[in-house]
């Protein structure tokens, strides 16, 4: 018994040293933890660890470089006057000094003859129309009894609508009962995140829950009162606005139906008058076709091209050397060119300009009367002063055709030079200086951020914290950005600001627009709101509609941009980039043989209607791209 005893009172003692060894474990682990926290994350450099910039003071010159190519001052511009493309058939040499009257260029007329030709016929067969406007009266009264009909069925369809929705058991009710629904399914959503968060917060203070996620489940509250009210909000919408508008849409509808019935009565009237009359109008066809020959025959004569001063000839193509690339050929015999496009230039005096391509990004800096410095690919080492005389007010319609996120400014610079080694279409590059600084505070422009529309740096202070401090800002140079005030020489400057600062919060007002402005604008803006959202007059409809279709063939013309990409795959196209000028202009032309007359004129008219100017090809990059130059904070 004795041993027994003894047996179990060294088991108790041998438990009590593993529970105390347990607890030793334990306190060493925890007090590790504290010094790691105090000491390892306590002690971290903040100017150590983030990227820093000096704010340097000295001088700075903000500057603009675009690139171009010399061309005459004032010269005058030669253009292809036929319609549609031609192709050339003789072309004077560049470079020929030419007199008054002298036969320039000499186009392919071959079509316009044969097409006259066929013109003759036309007139002949012009009695043949009466016959045919005879015909169309009887198919006119049939399509208007047919058009009464159908809407009579539409006018029908909009009763039932607005019955549907209006009656017991309707889109409404369902609607409202829904919006009640979702109301009451956020109301216990909210009430489970509250009693979620009082055991939340009881845990944490017992710390028995990280911080983490006690704040986790407060933003499970705070969302969830958030859905409860936008379900609360839905519903007043519906009730308050969505109804009533409803009812007005399709009670318009119903009117609306109404009035196109009686539209379609009175068209179908109309028709019929107009069917009679063209009978009638075709006793004038004769005249109108005889017109159409005068002016094939004054296409012809357009033909032949003749010098109307004196001068050298200079090819419009060598001008293009500039800012962007041109996959357009070198004129020559053989070569296709289409109506309107300038193909010489005949210099009036000796004075040479340059004519650079402005990115839209620069174009708040560069103004007329700049000085600008030019230099020549062909000379180096040559610098020549210059002024900017000019800014064309609208983006060069080719750069935007080939590339259309490109937008480029035509720029002229007048050289304050006439060196006769300048030539035109050589290739420039001009640096135009927007200002000049002896003195002053400057900063890299990725160190700038936006918050609440108003320039801000983020300092290092004296206890190597990040300070947020708002600047007042010069121009920059895509590299550096002038500081006009609110930051002196030797602060360090982060380099990388926190962008979340400069975030815009949902429902947050715009951007740089504080104080009264901001009030201004959010009332026009609920004011535009209000007037967009009623439904139109009755008396509108009409015109409504018209506005409409034409709307539609104004989008059909736009779509029609690009031309050439109507007759290249999606693949020859993604090739097309790759391609040398010869190559691009070789694969055009192999395609335009095979289309038809038809087809050709009209691509010609799709790249007439979107702006295309006298581009050629399929597109590209344009040179230069929309990003270059990286434009810094205003």
């Amino acid at each position: 018994m004795t041993a027994s005893l003894t047996h179990k009172a060294t088991g108790i003692t041998g438990k009590k040293s593993y529970k105390v060894i347990g607890v030793a474990v334990l306190v060493v682990a925890i007090a590790l933890v504290v010094v790691w926290l105090k000491v390892v994350r306590g002690g971290e450099d903040t100017a150590a660890t983030v990227a820093t910039f000096a704010a340097k003071r000295g001088p700075l010159t903000i500057s603009v470089l675009e690139a171009g190519a010399l061309k005459a001052k004032d010269p005058e511009i030669i253009r292809n006057n036929l319609e549609g493309r031609a192709t050339i058939i003789s072309i004077i040499p560049e470079g020929t000094h030419v007199r008054e009257g002298d036969l320039l260029v000499e186009l392919d007329v071959s079509t316009l003859v044969d097409n006259r030709v066929d013109q003759v016929i036309k007139v002949n067969n012009a009695e043949a129309g009466f016959i045919n406007a005879r015909e169309t009266l009887a198919i006119t009264e049939s399509q208007g009894a047919s058009d009464v009909d159908l809407a009579k069925l539409k006018l029908e369809f909009a009763n039932q609508d607005l019955e549907k929705y209006t009656g017991k058991g309707g889109q409404y009710e369902n609607d409202l009962a829904a919006a009640e629904g979702k109301i009451k399914l956020n109301a216990e959503e909210k009430t489970k995140a509250e009693d979620y968060l009082d055991w939340s917060q009881k845990l944490f203070n017992e710390k028995y829950l990280s911080k983490t996620q006690l704040q986790a489940d407060q933003l499970a509250l705070q969302r969830a009162d958030l859905n409860l009210q936008v379900a609360t909000n839905d519903a007043l919408l519906l009730k308050k606005y969505m109804y009533n508008r409803q009812i007005a849409q399709l009670t318009s509808d119903v009117n609306q139906a109404r009035m196109a019935l009686e539209r379609t009565e009175a068209k179908a009237r109309a028709n019929i008058a107009q069917a009679k009359a063209e009978l009638a109008a075709k006793d004038q066809e004769f005249q109108r076709q005889k017109d159409k020959l005068a002016k094939i025959d004054d296409q012809i004569t357009k033909g032949k091209i003749y010098a109307p001063t004196e001068g050298m000839v200079v090819y419009a193509t060598s001008q293009r050397g500039g800012g962007f690339r041109d996959d357009r050929r070198p004129l020559a015999d053989g070569v296709e060119v289409w109506e309107r496009q300038e193909l010489i230039y005949l210099p009036r005096s000796s004075s040479t300009v340059a004519e650079v391509d402005v990115h839209e990004a620069s174009l708040q800096k560069v103004r007329a009367g700049l000085p600008a410095i030019v230099t020549v690919d062909a000379l180096p080492g040559k610098k020549l002063m210059g002024t900017v005389t000019r800014i064309a007010p609208l983006p060069d319609p080719q750069s935007m055709w080939m590339n259309p996120d490109l937008k480029v400014y035509k720029t002229e610079i007048a050289l304050d030079s006439n060196d006769p080694s300048l030539r035109s279409g050589m290739n420039c590059k001009a640096e135009i200086i927007v200002e000049q600084h002896p003195d002053t505070v400057y900063v890299p422009v990725q160190t700038v951020l936006r918050v609440g529309g108003q320039p801000t740096v983020y300092v290092l202070n004296g206890n190597d914290e990040m300070e947020e401090r708002k600047v007042e800002i010069g121009l920059d140079d895509n590299s550096m950005v002038r500081v006009v005030s609110g930051l002196k020489e030797g602060e360090q400057v982060v380099l990388t600001p926190p962008l979340k600062a400069g975030a815009v919060e949902p429902g947050a007002k715009l951007a740089g627009v504080q104080g009264s402005d901001a009030n201004d604008m959010a009332k026009q803006i609920n004011a535009k709101l209000k007037a967009a959202n009623e439904p139109a007059p009755a008396g509108q409809g009409q015109r409504g509609g018209q506005g409409t279709e034409a709307a539609g063939e104004a989008g059909q013309r736009r779509g029609g941009r690009g031309g050439a990409q109507g007759i290249f795959s999606a693949e020859e196209m993604a090739k097309f980039k790759n391609m040398s000028a010869e190559e691009r202009q070789k694969l055009i032309d192999e395609r335009m043989k095979n289309l038809t007359p038809e087809q050709r004129e009209a691509m010609r008219q799709r790249r007439s209607s979107s702006g295309a100017g006298d581009s050629q090809g399929p597109g590209g990059s344009g040179g230069r791209g929309p990003g270059g130059g990286g434009r810094g904070p205003r």
